[in-house]
């Protein structure tokens, strides 16, 4: 039997943030993962480079049933504070766009980082581990593993969610909590391509490998980004974005030509060139394979001077504002975060601790917390391993 101050369930990048804080402040504290390697979605993340936060982190960027939770936590240990700790480590790193920031090299930079950080402060990574129980007979926690018996004062769930399962992730948090006697939101996928049915699967499909700057909305909320079409449905961070939002049997709006008045364009192209068929006039403003497939979508045809005014703004209205109900995701397989998660009602937005069981404590995608795509997920992973660092 181990005897511990501090067992953190979880080598991710919550957990690990969490017990280099812990261990800081003079606690024994170990770690323990099932996997063989630590940190894998931190290596995966970014295409490889880890887009480790991002420059404009803000409670706004973040959903959940209590939007206010996440304030203290992000304040108390901003993007700014973790990004001193990469320089700190001379990790050469770029801003992209919309303020996301990733490594020039790669995203082990930043698990090389944090195991160093880990083994300065004192603590301890256990890894092909797997966690059989967990109890607590009284005022310390017993958790039975494959390499044996572990007590410890204060146990962190940091095991995250069950997105992308080929790497080993489960909902064994939501059971722990849901073991102690803690609200769980229902979980689902999130950050997750769109998928669709019948014409609109088989024009995806056709268009499959066609991107475009878009605006992709759904109720009040709306994202420009990137849209790609996939022999599923639709992809890209502007659909990933909006797949948090987006409520099955709804539909999503598109606008596929944000940046342009459309029936100006084309009214514009009727008097330079009224012989031109509308179809090749909608080039001027799409890619060539998507202009081809949605004239016939759309019934655009004819030459440009045949098209009255009405016509024109038809076209106009239906390229920027596509109606398209989805009829699912991709889920948790492509999905890269979840949404839901323990209710953060049970958990004290300062420490992480719950309030019906003293010394439990819950970080990072576990929680009701889910950020935008962009390095949001990250800096809510640093900032909430970093505030139950501080009390576990």
């Amino acid at each position: 039997m181990r005897d511990l101050d501090v067992l953190v369930l979880g080598g991710g990048a919550a957990g690990l943030m969490c017990a280099i804080e812990a261990a800081k402040r003079g606690r024994k504290v170990l770690v323990i993962d099932h996997a063989k390697k630590p940190a894998e979605k931190i290596r995966i993340s970014g295409g490889g480079r880890c887009n480790f936060t991002n420059i404009h982190c803000a409670p706004a960027n973040f959903l959940s049933r209590n939007p206010r939770f996440c304030v203290s936590a992000l304040k108390r240990y901003s993007q700014h504070d973790f990004l001193s700790l990469v320089e700190k480590h001379r990790i050469p790193w770029h801003e992209k766009t919309l303020g996301q920031l990733f490594c020039d090299d790669s995203a082990r930079d930043i698990i090389r980082m944090l195991l160093d950080e880990l083994e300065a402060a004192g603590s301890t990574l256990q890894l092909e581990t797997e966690i059989r129980a967990v109890s607590k007979p009284d005022d310390r926690f017993s958790v039975a593993t494959s390499k044996g018996p572990l007590r410890a004062h204060s146990l962190v769930v940091a095991t995250g969610g069950p997105s992308i399962p080929k790497m080993g992730a489960t909902g064994f948090g939501y059971e722990l909590a849901r073991q102690f006697g803690l609200e769980v939101i229902a979980p689902r996928a999130a950050l997750v391509p769109l998928t669709f049915s019948d014409a609109n699967k088989e024009l995806c499909g056709r268009l499959s490998g066609v991107s475009v700057d878009a605006k992709v909305s759904f109720g009040k909320t709306a994202f420009r980004e990137g849209l790609l079409f996939t022999h599923r449905g639709l992809s890209g961070p502007s659909i990933l974005q909006i797949s948090s939002y987006w409520q099955e049997g709804q539909p999503i709006s598109v606008n596929l030509v944000p940046e342009a008045d459309v029936f100006e364009v084309l009214r514009q192209a009727r008097q330079e060139t009224p012989k031109q068929e509308l179809k090749t006039a909608l080039g001027l403003l799409l890619p060539n394979r998507l202009a081809e497939e949605l004239s016939g979508t759309f019934s655009l045809k004819g030459r440009l001077a045949d098209q009255s005014d009405k016509v024109l703004r038809r076209a106009a209205e239906q390229l920027d504002r596509w109606q398209l109900t989805p009829v699912g995701t991709e889920g948790y397989r492509t999905a890269e975060v979840t949404l839901g998660g323990v209710d953060t009602r049970e958990l004290s937005s300062k420490t992480m601790e719950s309030s019906k069981v003293p010394g439990l404590y819950f970080i990072g995608e576990v929680v009701d917390v889910t950020g935008h795509l962009g390095g949001f997920n990250f800096q809510w992973a640093w900032s909430s391993g970093h505030a139950a660092g501080q009390f576990a």
